[in-house]
C-alpha cells in the first residue's frame, strides 16, 4: 500500500527543490490527509532539506549516473529514514521502494532497493566521516558569514525549539522553560494549539530574536506607531500589549488576514491597513515606526531549511533595494525625535549594516545605539556601533536563535 507520510515528503520536496516553493507553502497545498501523516512528511522533508549535502555525499558512491530528481529525492528520503530519524532498516528501504512505484518510477525501484541497502550497511559511519556543516551550506553563504560561518552552519543541523510570547500577567504552559532576559521555550516539534494558554489567547509563537526589535523600540502606552510588513503579527502583539495605538500594515492580503485572526485570537485591538508600506503615510506624524523588512530570511534556515536552497545571492540586490525604499518611506513617516527600528531577519550584510550606513548617509537619522543593560543575556549580539546582530549559535546551550540584524534610530 502506498505510504502517504512518504508520499507528503515527497510532494514537499518537489515544490520546494524542483519548483522553488517555500515549503510552508507547499505544505499548505498537499491534498488532504490525517494530521499526523501531514506532520511527518513534513518532519521528513524538513530533515531531508537540513541535511541535503551530507545526503548526497553518502547516495552519489552509489550511483553509477546521476538518475532523474524525482528518483534523487526518493532516495534522500529513504537515506533520512535511515540515517537521520531511526527509521528501521526494512522499514525505511521498502517504504522507498514502494514510493518508487507510487511515484511512476519504476523502472528505478531496484536501482532505490539496491542503493538503499548499502547505505544502511554502512549505517551511521557514512554521515560521521563528512564535514556535514559545509557539505549542508550553499556555498555563496558559507562564504558570506566569514569567520562566523561553521559555527552558524552546525547550529542549523539541530531543529528549532518552539519559543512562545505571553500577554502580560499571563502564565506560561506547564511545557515551557523561561529564557535568560524574558520569553519560553518549549521542546523542538511540540505543537502549538494544545498549549495551556492558546486557545485562551494568551500567548502566541515568536522565536526569542524576533521579540527584541519590539522590546528595544520600547512603546509607552498612548503612542502612534505603525508596524511595516506586519504579518504575521507578534511584534505587533508586542506593541498593542505595551498600550501603544498600533497601525499594522502589511502589503499582502491573505497575510494580513493571518495577522487579524492572530490579533482576534489576542483580543488586542490594532487598526490594520492593507497597503504597501512603502506607500502608505499616515494621517499624522508617528512617535515610532517598526520595520521588519522583507529579507532574504537567511537567519531563519534553522526554522526554515528551504530557504537555504531557494534562496541565491543574486537576490540580494532586489531586496536591499527595497529596504531602501522602505527605510525612506518609514522615516518620512516620523515626527521629529520620533523612533525608528529597522530588522530583519537575515545574516547577510548586504541587508544589516550596509543598510543602515547608506540611510544615515542619506536620512535625517542617527542611530541610538542599543546598551548592554538593555538586552540581559545577549551583550554579545550588541555590534560596536550599537546595533543588534544574533547569531544562530547564540545560546547554544538553549537550543540557539534566529538570525537577526536590528538597528534604532531617531528622527532629527
Amino acid at each position: 500500500m502506498p505510504d502517504p507520510t512518504r508520499q507528503a515528503a515527497f510532494a514537499l520536496l518537489t515544490a520546494t527543490l524542483d519548483r522553488r516553493r517555500p515549503l510552508e507553502e507547499a505544505l499548505d497545498s498537499l491534498p488532504a490527509m490525517e494530521v499526523r501523516d501531514r506532520a511527518a512528511g513534513h518532519r521528513i522533508a524538513a530533515s531531508v532539506l537540513r541535511r541535503l549535502g551530507s545526503l548526497d555525499a553518502v547516495i552519489e558512491p552509489h550511483l553509477k549516473r546521476q538518475p532523474p530528481a524525482p528518483v534523487m529525492h526518493v532516495l534522500r528520503i529513504g537515506a533520512a529514514g535511515l540515517l537521520l530519524l531511526e527509521t528501521p532498516p526494512h522499514a525505511a528501504v521498502g517504504t522507498a521502494v514502494g514510493l518508487a512505484r507510487s511515484a511512476g518510477l519504476v523502472p528505478f525501484a531496484g536501482l532505490v532497493n539496491a542503493v538503499l541497502h548499502r547505505v544502511a550497511e554502512a549505517g551511521g559511519e557514512a554521515l560521521a566521516g563528512l564535514d556535514g556543516p559545509r557539505l549542508d551550506t550553499p556555498s555563496w553563504l558559507w562564504s558570506a558569514w566569514g569567520r562566523q560561518a561553521r559555527a552558524i552552519a552546525e547550529a542549523h543541523l539541530v531543529p528549532a525549539p518552539l519559543d512562545i510570547s505571553l500577554l502580560p500577567g499571563a502564565a506560561a504552559p506547564a511545557e515551557a522553560v523561561a529564557l535568560p532576559g524574558g520569553g519560553w521555550r518549549c521542546p523542538p516539534g511540540t505543537p502549538v494549539s494544545p498549549l495551556a494558554g492558546f486557545a485562551a489567547g494568551t500567548l502566541w509563537v515568536q522565536d526569542v530574536a524576533a521579540t527584541l526589535p519590539a522590546r528595544l523600540l520600547a512603546a509607552r502606552s498612548g503612542e502612534r506607531l505603525a508596524d511595516l510588513c506586519a504579518a504575521p503579527g507578534g511584534k505587533t502583539a508586542q506593541l498593542a500589549a505595551a498600550g501603544a495605538l498600533v497601525t499594522a500594515v502589511e502589503s499582502s492580503a491573505a497575510r494580513m488576514a493571518r495577522l487579524r485572526e492572530n490579533l482576534a485570537r489576542l483580543r488586542l485591538d490594532v487598526e490594520t491597513v492593507v497597503a504597501d508600506a512603502a506607500l502608505w503615510r499616515p494621517d499624522a506624524p508617528l512617535d515610532a515606526v517598526l520595520l521588519d523588512a522583507p529579507c532574504s530570511a537567511t537567519g531563519t534556515i534553522r526554522r526554515h531549511p528551504d530557504v537555504a536552497h531557494l534562496k541565491r545571492a543574486s537576490d540580494i540586490p532586489a531586496l536591499a533595494a527595497q529596504q531602501d525604499r522602505l527605510l525612506d518611506a518609514a522615516c518620512a513617516m516620523l515626527r521629529p525625535g520620533g523612533r525608528m527600528i529597522y530588522a530583519v531577519c537575515s545574516l547577510q550584510p548586504e541587508e544589516g549594516e550596509a543598510r543602515i550606513a547608506a540611510a544615515l548617509n542619506r536620512l535625517p537619522l542617527r542611530r541610538l545605539a542599543v546598551r548592554p543593560d538593555e538586552l540581559p543575556g545577549l551583550e554579545m549580539a550588541i555590534t560596536p556601533a550599537g546595533d543588534v546582530r544574533t547569531l544562530p549559535c547564540f545560546w547554544s546551550e538553549h537550543g540557539g536563535m534566529d538570525g537577526f540584524f536590528i538597528a534604532r534610530l531617531e528622527r532629527g
